[in-house]
Order: structure tokens, then sequence, then C-alpha cells
């Protein structure tokens, strides 16, 4: 371990060798540096023709961001814009299949695990950094994040630069650090609010660090917090626009109302995290937080203790209260693998490095095949569980071909009429050729949805709509208006052994909510 007792490290400049036993001069460095990048662009690659061949549809949050990107702007309902850019600029040069929409994820998160290996190299040795790259690469959180498109992906490019910066911030007299962090924090908050816990977590970090509180007073460090604010102002400009959608969604997530003691909720959240960083990594984490209660740490292992543990700790709390998603906590695990990953080497517990390492690359390996394999072959012992993602463009079809029944009838619709922001996304992705408009209903109020909020039904359109809907509460619609033609429902097929219901209506003569 490089001595590390008065700062978080020391640079690799003149004289460095010394701090870093192994860092510089070792015969077995451009080994280990060979196997990380060979290894990275083979898990690239193999993820890249995994998402060819991924066979399922675009789950619905995933239609809603590339419907987003048809209209970039600086802030959407539920989230800021930085994915909705990053799908623009991918179907831009790419096509809008399936895989373009998705192609970012695989890209973004090789470069993250790029990031991880420089945080590592510069707080420990290059062993440490190939072996914490390539963890990272394979999480089981990253595979799964991998083949869809979300706003995590960029989110944890951006965290992991930020430490990067923060660590070069401490340890050098440059400012290209403050421009790097503020940069970070801007993007990062751009595709994500969730990058504000990097401000937390330094906090943490700061009160249990004493010697690095001197940070507080330099320069650089409000010069990248103002770059940061910089970066993100246009999409609060926007959020004041629109009653600060984005902030009303949020807390609308966050669910506190009701019952405000939910242990279940909690133990199922931090259950979860076993399956999201994997089951030797996150037991890893636990064991290093024990042992830094009972007897402390080195410097660059609480510096990644606290920019891993914070957020954990406020999501299940947040989870016990009302509840969490998996992917919430995503952040904590930019650290936390480098943290466990350097603990494994210098512990030399390379079975455990190891079996983790297989675990992981089972997952991909098994994920890789599922999506291929998905709606094509039955799932035994249980219903499919890419049941969410599949069935979508089933749905489309069967309402394009009611559209081109009406219109070789002569009475073609005015628009097609949802009530479920999720069918709402599916059909304007798989529909995106028709001319037909697609419009969600609107109850009245603040609007509870991006759709609600851009294209509500509006009843000065004349003429006969098209009603779809998944049937979980029809009449809500269908008894504000005076003329209605049940068309009849469809059991349509979500993968081999799961249907979906869809019900189709004629709507005319609107008469009020």
């Amino acid at each position: 371990m490089p001595n590390t007792t008065q700062g978080v490290v020391r640079p690799h400049r003149s004289g460095a060798a010394a701090a870093y036993p192994g860092a510089a001069g070792h015969a077995g460095d451009q080994q280990w540096g060979s196997l990380f990048v060979g290894g990275l662009l083979g898990i690239l690659g193999f993820r890249l023709l995994a998402l060819h061949f991924n066979a399922t549809d675009l789950f619905f949050d995933e239609a809603q961001y590339w419907s987003w990107s048809l209209e970039p702007a600086r802030g959407y309902y539920s989230k800021p814009p930085l994915v909705a850019w990053a799908i623009r600029l991918a179907t831009d040069s790419c096509g809008v299949s399936e895989f373009c929409v998705r192609l970012p994820s695989p890209i973004v998160h090789t470069a993250t695990s790029v990031a991880i290996f420089a945080l590592s190299r510069w707080l420990y040795d290059l062993k440490t950094a190939a072996l914490a790259g390539l963890a990272f690469a394979t999480l089981p959180g990253v595979s799964l994040s991998a083949g869809i498109i979300s706003t995590d992906v960029p989110l944890l490019l951006a965290w992991a630069v930020a430490l990067v910066a923060l660590v070069a911030l401490f340890d050098t007299k440059a400012w290209w650090p403050s421009l790097l962090l503020g940069l970070a924090l801007g993007l990062g908050l751009n595709a994500k609010y969730a990058m504000a816990w990097f401000l937390l977590c330094l906090g943490v970090y700061l009160l249990a660090t004493p010697e690095r509180r001197g940070i507080l007073k330099d320069p650089r460090l409000w010069l990248a917090l103002l770059i940061g604010a910089l970066l993100i102002a246009p999409n609060l400009a926007w959020n004041a626009g629109h009653s600060f959608a984005t902030f009303a969604h949020t807390a609308d997530n966050a669910k506190w109302h009701g019952s405000l003691l939910n242990p279940l909720k909690a133990i199922e959240f931090f259950g979860s995290q076993f399956g999201v960083f994997g089951p030797i990594m996150f037991a890893g984490l636990l064991v290093v937080t024990w042992r830094a209660y009972r007897s402390g740490l080195t410097a660059s292992d609480r510096l990644l203790l606290a920019f891993s543990l914070p957020v954990l700790v406020v999501i299940t709390g947040q989870a016990f209260v009302s509840r969490a998603h998996a992917n919430w906590a995503a952040v904590s695990y930019v650290a936390a693998t480098v943290l466990v990953t350097a603990t494994l080497v210098r512990e030399a517990s390379w079975g455990w490095l190891r079996t983790s390492f297989a675990i992981h690359l089972v997952f991909l390996l098994a994920l890789a095949l599922g999506t291929t394999l998905a709606g094509r072959v039955a799932v035994p012992f249980g219903s499919d569980p890419f049941a969410r993602t599949l069935g979508w463009r089933e749905i489309a079809d069967a309402t394009r071909a009611e559209l081109g029944r009406a219109r070789a009838e002569g009475r073609p619709f005015s628009s097609v009429l949802t009530d479920d922001r999720s069918i709402t996304a599916e059909l304007l992705y798989y529909m995106r050729d028709d001319p037909t408009r697609v419009v969600t209903w609107f109850p009245g109020g603040r609007p509870k949805d991006h759709y609600e909020l851009t294209r509500p039904f509006s009843p000065v359109v004349a003429g006969s709509v098209l009603f779809v809907t998944l049937g979980r509460d029809s009449e809500a619609v269908t008894r504000a208006f005076a003329t209605v033609t049940d068309l009849g429902s469809r059991n349509l097929p979500a993968g081999k052994t799961t249907r979906r219901r869809v019900a189709f209506y004629v709507l005319s003569g609107y008469v009020g909510k």
C-alpha cells in the first residue's frame, strides 16, 4: 500500500515509485495493462454482438427516452436531458433500431471502466487498476444495464470521472482537475439528479478526514462547483418554466405518504444489492465497512468508502420509509468496486476474486443467451423474465391494422388515444412510420408523466379516435364520449408463456370529463 497517512495518494511523478510498491518499473506492468485493454475490448465486442442479436423490444422507459430524443430540449418531465441527447446522437449516425437506441450503453460503460482504471491506478497500482476496471465491466448490474439505455449509464461515467478529478484536485496544484470535476458534475446532473449525492459523499469524507478540509478554501473546488451549476442551469430554467415537473416527479417517486415503516422493503432493497454488485463484491464491501468501524482505514480506502457507503445507507433508509428500486444506489459501486478489489488484491484473496469474476461472467453469458432467445423459447418453472420487454411490437401491429382498416373504409381516425405512459411510449416507437398522431388521456390537475405534459388529448380535434388501452380503467375515458364502439380485446403474446390483454374502442362525440 502507498503511504497515504497525510493525504489520499501520491501523484505519479518523481519519487512516486517509492510510494507505490509495484506502481512503476515492474516487469509485470505491461501484462496487467494488456490484460485490461484486451479484456475490456473483448467484453465490449461481446456486448455489441449480444446487442445485435437481442430479441427484446424496447422497455417502455427506453421507448420514452427515444421519443424525447425526437425533440431535443433542456429537460423532460421525469429526467434531465442527457440520455435523450445520447440517443439522438446514436440514432442520427446509426438508425432507429433497438440496437442503435441502446448502442450508447455498452460504449459508455466501457468508458466508465477506463475511468475506474485511472482512479485505481492513481490510488493503488497497475495490477489493482486492471482488475478493478475489469471487475466493474463485469458487475451484474453493469451487464444488465449495458443491454438497455437508461439514465444510470451516463451518470456512472460522470461519477467515475468526478472521482478521478477530485483525487487529482487533492494531490496536485494544477487547474485541470477543477475543470474536469466541474464538467463531470454538470454532465452527471444532466444525466440524473442522483449526481448530487457526490456532494453528500464529499461532505462525509471531509468530516472523516480533517486534514483534507483545506480544500474548502481552494478556489479550484469552487470553480468546479460553479461550472457544474452553470451546466445544470438550463435544465433548472426548463423546470422553472414547467412547474418544476422533474422535481415533482422525483418527490412522487419517493412516495413519502401512508405508512412510513416498511422494514420488508428495506430488507428487499438490501438483499437486491447482492445481485446488483455481485454476492462476493457486496459481501466484501460489508466486511470492509465492519473493519473500518473496528480499526479504521488507510486514507485511500477511507476516500472510497466515503463515496460508497453514504448513498447505500440513505437509499436503504428510503426503502425503509417507503420503497427503493435496486439501481437507486448504483453510484455507490464505482468507488466500491475499486475499494473491494484493492482489498482482495492486497490480501492476496485470489480465490475470492476469481470466484467473483466467474460468477459475473456466467451471469453475463446467461443474460446474453436469454435476450437472444427471448420470446422464442418457453421458459420453464414460471413466467418469462423478459415479458415486460416483449409483445409491444405486436400491440403496435394490431393498432396499425385497425388504423388501416378504418382508412380503407373511408373513416380514418384523427388520432390514437392511450391512457398509460407505457403504451404511449411503445406506440410512439413501434408506430413511428404511421402518420396518425398518438395522444394520451389527461384527467386534469398536475401532469403525471411526460405525455400528459406534452401531448394531451384535445377535444378540439374533430372526428373519431382509436382508443388503445391495457384495460386497467377504461371507463374513466370512455364515459367522456357520447359514442363508444367496442372493437374487442386481444390477448397478445408477450413471450411464449405470457399474454397481455389490449382493448380497442372507437370514441367520438366528446362530452367532457
